[in-house]
């Protein structure tokens, strides 16, 4: 049991979560497989962590509350290699927007139809729909909608570590050849770790999937008003 000084919990869990996925990104270096993802591994490694030391969720997410706030912060440095790809967004910007509004709204109608076939509850259901954004516009979604917005965030690491995983095999077997569609697969199917492995295959690829992947946030942002509204109807 680690003592109830909130101070002291604040830092023993802000490191503990900052050193494992140091390990965890180090470890993925050395051996890039899909089980060893900071994305999946870190989380595994605090979870064992905290039932070791008999600490609820509660107090995890109470003590590490800032690390989610740099996560609006970090979404906004995508700008950066956005900008430098300027000139082929300008270009493509058609297909882009038709592509993450077909994706927006396919991811959405999937989450909701998969959930109503497993009989899930309604806050499940609701918070299970913003699965395919990025976490700081899917927890924001997930609020107006009447989900759970730390669920919802459990969702979207597991979508994410999923979709990249998944990419990775369809690009073996799928024509997918310009960096255009490669890194809008990425960006659509799993937004932040898509966009990582979408670096690791060419920078434009990257770029397009960290745009897709922002886009892809703004246009659920907007529309969730009107989700709210159909849920309710």
């Amino acid at each position: 049991m680690l003592p109830n000084d909130p101070v002291f919990q604040t830092v023993f869990w802000s490191v503990l979560t900052i050193v494992l996925y140091m390990l965890a990104k180090r470890l993925y270096r050395r051996l890039p497989r899909t089980w060893t993802s900071p994305l999946l591994l870190t989380p595994v490694m605090l979870i064992v962590a905290a039932l070791t030391l008999h600490t609820g969720y509660a107090d995890y997410i109470r003590s590490t509350h800032w690390l989610m706030l740099l996560l609006g912060p970090a979404t906004v440095a995508f700008a950066i290699p956005i900008y430098e790809q300027r000139d082929l967004i300008r270009r493509t910007w058609p297909v882009l927007v038709f592509g993450v509004t077909a994706g927006s709204i396919t991811a959405i109608a999937c989450a909701y139809g998969m959930a109503h076939l497993l009989g899930l509850t309604d806050t499940l259901r609701l918070s299970l729909l913003p699965r395919s954004i990025s976490t700081p516009f899917a927890m924001t979604i997930s609020s107006d909608i009447g989900g759970v917005p730390d669920l919802t965030a459990l969702f979207v690491v597991v979508t994410g570590v999923t979709g990249a995983a998944v990419g990775d095999i369809l690009l073996k077997f799928v024509p997918v050849r310009t960096p255009l569609a490669r890194g809008a697969l990425f960006g659509m199917g799993a937004h932040g770790a898509g966009v990582a492995r979408a670096t690791q295959i060419g920078s434009e690829e990257g770029s397009i999937a960290g745009l897709v992947m922002v886009l892809v946030g703004l246009v659920n942002v907007l529309s969730a008003p009107l989700l709210a509204l159909l849920l309710r109807a």
